[in-house]
């Protein structure tokens, strides 16, 4: 008999089809006449109730099976979908045929009560998706990946893959995970200098820290592109908003500029919001009732809000009229804080703002600089509740300007002739952005600690499983 996934059989019409169920108990209930056991096979938040009535004769084999069922184990149970009496569902399987594919013992298997902490849930992140929680994350994460492409195929960029590896530091900030063959410990022993011509690539070489120099590359040729994929940052941050390996999503656009860019993250982020409320509303509503309460509710305001545009130097001076209300004083040159990000959100604004035109010493190497000289065309999206969300910029698409502004940083513009190239043959003006797809996941659930929001966390002193 054909499977049939649960999300797919709570919705069809009870007509006493035969159904087969295959998935992991969630809870097993045995009374004198009835056995209940609920199973969830991750399609979908719901459970499906599948009911043995003892008074109808169960046969020695199926008893047998009964006695080996408890939380975590996985079945293949057989019966009839019918009508079901019990409230909160319409329909249950009158079951008449169960197998036991895998047992989960109860002295040893970890996920016995109905609630754990996510402090234990992270020890165990191998089992934590068949929770409530984690496989409620899991799904809305894989709504917003689906959405992510589907927004930008709709509006004619090109998905490319921008390289794990690489020579060029894209941030400037120089916390990379070094990649290499030689034997460092050796070599650390032996006193001598590293010869990176003996490693594999021939120079040294780390994990990338984004995919955006390599996508302007192509968006200089295919006008628009974008990436999605895995990106690394070797930070010494313990926080609750901090990975080593995180996903990023950056659209690259030749001929955008600063306010193209800003159209095209406002678009992005209701597109997204949108569909989520649409396609992910019973696992939203979970984390509405148990994680945080408004969340749908912020989600539906965003949606319809018109993203407000402030300069840096606006925004500092309404918060420099709120000083004494922060931990970090604000000032003309600061990088703004989160507590900054959300009081502009909350309290100034009262809904998402753009903040733009920042000081370019606090900004990469590669923003195009304004005319006053201090500041850079540079964009950040916050949103209330969780302040920066997107943050991004209009390139320097000057040769000079971006040669000279390499210097002042101490840089070597040799390290970057490639992508000097693109000012030197058919330059033009583009922007873009980057979005931390962990943190996208974060805002939507109401999840507070980004490494519950990944599968498998990486981050300092946590490379396990």
């Amino acid at each position: 008999m054909k499977m049939t996934l649960i999300k797919d059989m709570l919705r069809l019409r009870a007509e006493s089809q035969e159904v087969c169920v295959r998935g992991w108990v969630r809870t097993k209930r045995d009374l004198k006449n009835l056995v209940f056991i609920d199973v969830n096979d991750g399609s979908c938040f719901h459970n499906i109730q599948c009911t043995f009535d003892r008074e109808s004769g169960l046969k020695a084999d199926i008893e047998n099976e009964l006695n080996k069922v408890s939380t975590g184990a996985s079945v293949e149970i057989k019966g009839k979908l019918v009508p079901s009496p019990a409230s909160g569902q319409a329909v249950e399987v009158a079951a008449n045929e169960i197998t036991v594919i895998g047992e989960a013992p109860v002295d040893v298997y970890p996920l016995q009560k109905k609630r754990h902490s996510f402090e234990f849930l992270r020890e165990i992140a191998h089992l934590r998706a068949r929770t409530n929680t984690f496989g409620a994350v899991a799904r809305v994460g894989n709504k917003l990946a689906f959405g992510v492409h589907e927004f930008f195929q709709k509006n004619g960029f090109h998905y490319v893959h921008a390289p794990i590896i690489t020579t060029s530091d894209a941030e400037g900030a120089g916390s990379m995970f070094q990649v290499t063959t030689l034997d460092m410990e050796a070599l650390s022993k032996s006193g001598k200098p590293v010869d990176y011509t003996k490693d594999f690539f021939g120079k040294p070489s780390f994990l990338t820290v984004s995919g955006q120099l390599e996508a302007e590359t192509y968006a200089t040729a295919l006008s628009r592109v974008y990436t999605f994929g895995p990106t690394f940052r070797a930070e010494n941050s313990n926080t609750t908003r901090h990975l080593a390996e995180f996903w990023m999503i950056e659209p690259e656009a030749a001929f955008y500029h600063l306010e193209d860019n800003m159209d095209l993250a406002e678009d992005f982020l209701k597109f997204l919001f949108e569909k989520v409320l649409k396609e992910s509303a019973e696992d939203l509503n979970f984390f509405e009732a148990h994680v945080q309460k408004g969340i749908i509710e912020t989600l539906e305001s965003l949606v319809k809000s018109k993203f407000v545009h402030l300069t840096y130097t606006d925004a500092v001076k309404e918060l420099e009229k709120n000083k004494d209300a922060f931990e970090f004083k604000p000032f003309w040159g600061c990088d703004l804080q989160s507590e900054h990000e959300k009081f502009l959100t909350e309290k100034v604004i009262g809904g998402p703002v753009i903040v733009t035109d920042y000081p370019k010493e606090i900004k990469a190497f590669y923003m195009k600089q304004n005319d006053d000289g201090k500041t850079v065309r540079a964009m950040d999206v916050l949103v209330p509740r969780l302040g920066e969300i997107i943050g991004g910029s209009e390139r320097e698409e000057r040769y000079d300007v971006l040669e000279q502004r390499i210097k002042e940083l101490g840089m070597n513009p040799k390290d970057y002739w490639w992508y000097m190239d693109l000012r030197r043959f058919g330059t033009v003006p583009h922007s873009g952005f980057g979005l931390g797809f962990e943190r996208l996941i974060l805002y939507v659930t109401g999840m507070t600690n980004i490494r519950d929001v990944i599968p498998y966390p990486r981050a300092v002193g946590q490379a396990d499983f």
